[in-house]
This record gives C-alpha cells, structure tokens and sequence, in this order.
C-alpha cells in the first residue's frame, strides 16, 4: 500500500467514529423522517470522505512538490521553484529549505559553467599541446594546439591511442623531461610535463608538451647577437691602436733620413702593440673559460673551513668572518671556492675604488658584490663600511653565503651578470658570469643587491642546497 493511500485511509478512520455516532443518532430519533434521515447520512458520509479526500491532498500535495522541485534540481533544471513557503512549520521549512538548495545548486552550477569556460578559452590559446589519456591509453581530451601538432581534429583524435598517435613515449619514462623526437611529421625538442587526475572515478593522464625548437632558437640568436656585439666591442679595442701604431710605424721606416729616436720610437711602438696583443689574449682565454666550465665533481664540503680559507687567500684588505652553525654540503670544492674568490675579490675592488671609508665605498658592475650584512634579515648588519665580511647561514634545506661591502653599490644592476660587462679600469667582467654559472650548475643561485636602510654597499647571495 502506497503512502497517498494510507494517508487516505488513516482520515477515514480518523472520521468513522464521529461518523457512527451521528448516524446512530440520526437513525434512532423517530422524529425525523425517513426521507429526511437518508438525505442527513449522505451528506455525513460526503463531508466525510470529502474531508479524508482533503487530508489527503494536503499532505500529499506538498510532497509531490518537493518531489518535482529535488527530480528538476537533478536534471539540472533550476527554474522550478517552491517560492512563498511559509517557515512557521515544519512543511514550508522544508519547501524553504529547497528554495535555498536550489539557490546554492544554480549558483555553484552557474560558476563551474564560467570555470568551464574559461578553461576552454585557455586550453585553446595556450601554445603548449594538452592531451588526456584513460586508463587504457586512449586519448579522450586535446586542445586546439595539440590538434595542430597531430594533424588531425579533436573528432579524428579522440579514442585513439597513443601508439596509434605516436605519443606512446609520453606515457612512460622519467617526467619532466626534455627530449628529441618527431610527433606527427614535427621534429624537434620538447618539454615532456606529465600529470594524474580523475574524472568519472577514472584515472586519467594529462600529458603537456612545449616545443622548445622556436624558444631555443631566439634565445640561441640573441645569444650570438650579444657575443658578437662583445668580441667586436673588445676585438675592435684592442686592433684600433695597433693598425693606428702600424701606420705610424711604417711611416718611421720610410722616413730619410730617419730621425735619431727612431729605434726609441719603433720599441715603445712595438711594446704597446704586445701589451694589446697580450690583453686580447686574456680576453679570449677569459671567454673560453667561461664557455667550457666542467661538471662539478661533487664531494662532503664543510662550508666554514671552506669560507675561512677563502677570507685568507684575501691579503689587500682584512675580511671579517661571520660564523654561522656548521653544515656540510655536496659540492665542487675548487668551484665553489673559485667563486667565492670572485666574489670577496670584487668586494675589495670595491672598497679600494672607493677609498676605503664606510660612508661610500661598494661594488660596480659586474665587479659588483654582496653586501646586507649579520645575517643578511634586513641590510643593516654585518659590514661597518671598514671591512669586507663573509658570513653564512643555514634555512630549511638551503645555505645561503653572504659577501658584504660598504662600497658605493652598484651602478646598474641589470647589466652585473653580463659577460664581459665591467666598470674596472683592468676587469675582464668575467668573474661574476662565472660565479653564477658555478652556483646553477650546483642547483643554487647567485645574486646581488645594494644594501638596504640607507646603509652603503651591497650584498652577493650565494644560496646553495644541502646535502
């Protein structure tokens, strides 16, 4: 027996009591007549039914409400709404109640729908290829660049799989990754991203790949643009005086009769054609340096005796050590020694330029050095402006090695890095390019700043990993 039907038969009941005993007083009085005792029991067992009719349809009625509002809310459909409940009992509580769940439905439906969208939008302006594999390696997901790269529209691509689309490697292996390889006629080198996510209780593989070809080829050509401009800067430095000295020299010689300094003459010209031959010889040496830099062999180095030896190498100016805890590192020993040479070197250059006061002596250019000082937390320790420090410190799985001065700062910030950029009289601009490719090939870093709070000089971050 359904509910409607016993909600029906509960008001009968509930009625038949009140009902017999009208009936049997209608029947028993003999004052009324028979005519009459029929008509007054059918309209009893009317408003009877009539009323077990009505409590039925009260309480049946605003269920199959519900029931309309909760079936369109799961297809969905968010234009059914049970508006005017009334909160004062428990009935229109819950008609209220699924007012507001409709309302928190729509519009959680209405965001995932502008999010959906969104990444449409984005999936389809990306210039990366996106694709997503199942469980048994079909594709199921591609964006409108990968679509270009296989050569085939999302309705050709979809379902197949990835042997079948040549991307078999990018389920296995190591990822990220790069390689070389020819997906769908496109030969090149690509960054292999690979990730797991769920849909429909599935697991699915999202695969990126990024074609490095075109990036590597600007930045191989600004590479060459930058060299170019380098050796041609140097080079033309360096062959200016001699062919000016040559022509003069050759004009010496064919002088008669030729004067009585001529041979005076002709030695100091040659020697300063040595001198420039000899500077772009340590130019070149310097490039070659930095163009071949080995792997460093890595090896247990303990940074404090490492830092104190590198302090004493320095014999121009007194460098102040700032003890930090102890703490061991896998790295190059020579390497890392070589660049942190660099840096205290650049940072006496700098307190020599500048005269040696605290007031404003510092780093230039790519002799530029580091320089917050104490534990290098806001600049306003370590160096006094007297003396270079060297210091260190250990944070979570990274040791960072200060190298303060109390220089003037450094003059341009952007350019300290470059090769060859130097403001020294005598500097190559070699030692800082350096030290940052050693401290890259270490998975570190290598930067540098002016100190902060109006203090002079600046500050070198060697940021090295432990262990």
């Amino acid at each position: 027996m359904n509910h409607d039907r016993r909600v029906l038969l509960l008001a009968l009941a509930g009625g038949a009591p009140a009902l017999a005993l009208a009936a049997w007083y209608v029947w028993s009085d003999d004052g009324i007549a028979p005519v009459t005792r029929m008509v007054v029991l059918g309209l009893l067992l009317a408003a009877w039914i009539g009323a077990a009719l009505a409590v039925r349809a009260t309480v049946v009625r605003p269920l199959q409400t519900l029931a309309n509002v909760l079936a369109a809310l799961r297809a969905e459909d968010y234009s059914t709404d049970p508006r005017g409940a009334d909160r004062s009992h428990a009935l229109g509580l819950v008609l209220h109640e699924a007012h507001a769940l409709r309302e928190v439905l729509r519009d959680r439906r209405l965001r995932a729908l502008e999010a959906t969208a969104l990444l449409r939008t984005v999936m389809a302006e990306i210039d990366v290829a996106v694709l997503a594999f199942d469980e048994a390696g079909e594709l199921r997901l591609l964006n409108r660049a990968a679509e270009e790269l296989l050569g085939r529209p999302s309705s050709r691509a979809v379902g197949a799989s990835a042997a079948e689309l040549g991307l078999d490697f990018a389920l296995a292996g190591e990822a990220p990754r790069v390689l070389e390889h020819d997906i769908a006629g496109h030969p090149g080198r690509w960054e292999l991203r690979r990730g797991e996510f769920r849909q429909g209780g599935r697991s699915h593989t999202l695969v990126v790949l990024t074609d490095l070809t075109r990036a590597l080829r600007e930045e191989e050509r600004e590479a060459w643009k930058r060299l170019i401009r380098v050796l041609s800067h140097e080079i033309n430095n360096s062959l200016a005086p001699i062919r000016s000295l040559a022509d003069s020299l050759r004009a010496l010689l064919e002088k008669q009769p030729p004067p009585p300094d001529r041979d005076d003459d002709l030695r100091h010209g040659l020697e300063i054609v040595g001198r420039r031959a000899e500077s772009l010889q340590r130019f070149m040496t310097s490039y070659a340096r930095l163009a071949h830099l080995p792997p460093p062999k890595m090896e247990e180095v303990d940074v404090g005796p490492m830092v104190e030896r590198v302090a004493r190498l320095e014999t121009r100016r007194k460098v102040d050590i700032e003890m930090g805890e102890p703490v061991t590192i896998r790295a190059d020993r020579d390497q890392l020694e070589q660049a942190l040479i660099n840096l205290v070197r650049n940072a006496v250059d700098a307190m020599d330029e500048a005269g040696g006061n605290g007031g404003n002596g510092g780093n230039s250019g790519n002799s530029g050095n580091s320089g917050n000082g104490g534990d290098g937390s806001d600049g306003s320790d370590g160096s006094d402006g007297s003396d270079v420090v060297i210091g260190w410190s250990r944070t979570g799985s990274v040791v960072e090695i200060r190298v303060v001065d109390g220089g003037t700062g450094l003059p341009d910030s952007g350019n300290v890095f470059v090769p060859f950029f130097t403001t020294k009289p005598n500097g190559t601009g070699i030692g800082l390019a350096l030290s940052r490719q050693i401290a890259e090939a270490h998975g570190g870093s290598l930067s540098l700043e002016n100190r902060g709070n109006g203090a002079p000089g600046c500050m070198a971050r060697l940021v090295l990993p432990v262990g």
